[in-house]
């Protein structure tokens, strides 16, 4: 099953800070699959153990450091250890790691948005309040419930902090090598590129390649930022009436050629000084 996410009014750089296989709904309209219940239920779990690991471990360094302090004092003290770490543990795993707790990342998992951007420390901290309740105190019962009759497999936290689980690791196919369309040929040969620089390549080389699963409005209005960016910094412009997806191919392709001579050309130079150098020093008869 699949979720379809409208963009917003983000820019083609977004893609350069995106995780890998996942476009976010700020950039465009892409759909990203929920995790399964089954899959979900494995990452959840990992983190059980994990916290399990965590909560013996740190336990026992808190008793000792304990030792002396009267009842209300160690209340306090292990009231306080409860909520941090089934509370703040959760909410720093998610936050810093942009949605993948240990389980999770074990798993292929990654919590979003509903639109499909990376969760932030508000989202993060609400999946754990509510997480207390749904996973702890009911023994999972009332996330398994609602996971079973979302159609995304929302927790209640997840429908409260407005986020859900997507797989991240996702058959993804190799993007084919760019080849300059037919009727661009005599122009890209003879056009400047030079400028172009290697950030503003990579970003359209990323967009290309993700063109196709793209929805139609995302991909015209990336396309078309592109080309606003790329053709000034690029000498003479092209045809009258080129496609933007075409202009963008010809010149990557030809700006990949062009280095591939460049790179060609200065290790044949550096070989055939190494050779004059040793046949200098006699150390190469030839």
């Amino acid at each position: 099953m699949s979720s379809g996410l409208v963009g917003g009014s983000g820019s083609s750089d977004d893609l350069l800070r995106l995780p890998e296989g996942v476009v976010t709904g700020e950039a465009v309209q892409l759909e990203l699959r929920p995790a399964s219940f089954l899959t979900r239920a494995l990452a959840l779990a990992l983190d059980a153990v994990v916290l399990l690991v965590l909560g013996v471990g740190a336990g026992l360094l808190v008793d000792l450091a304990t030792t002396g302090l009267d009842d209300t004092g160690l209340g306090a003290v292990w009231l306080l250890f409860a909520v941090l770490l089934v509370v703040g543990v959760p909410t720093t795993w998610e936050a810093l790691s942009r949605g993948r707790s240990p389980g999770k990342a074990a798993a292929g998992l990654r919590v979003v948005r509903d639109d499909g951007g990376p969760v932030r420390v508000r989202q993060a901290l609400v999946r754990a309040l509510l997480g207390v309740v749904e996973l702890f105190a009911t023994a999972g019962s009332i996330a398994v419930i609602a996971s079973l009759v979302s159609p995304r497999g929302e927790r209640v936290g997840d429908l409260l902090a407005g986020t859900y689980v997507v797989r991240e690791r996702t058959p993804s196919a190799r993007a084919a090598p760019l080849v300059v369309p037919e009727e661009l040929v005599g122009w890209s040969r003879t056009a400047d590129i030079g400028r172009l620089p290697d950030d503003l390549a990579g970003t359209a080389r990323r967009v290309l390649a993700r063109a196709d699963r793209l929805h139609p409005d995302s991909r015209a209005r990336l396309l078309g930022e592109l080309e606003a960016r790329v053709l000034p910094l690029v000498s003479p412009p092209p045809p009258p009436g080129t496609p933007p997806e075409r202009m963008l191919t010809a010149v990557l392709a030809e700006r990949r050629e062009r280095d591939l001579v460049r790179l060609t050309s200065a290790r044949e130079r550096r070989d055939s000084l190494a050779r004059e150098s040793r046949r200098l020093q006699g150390l190469d008869p030839q």
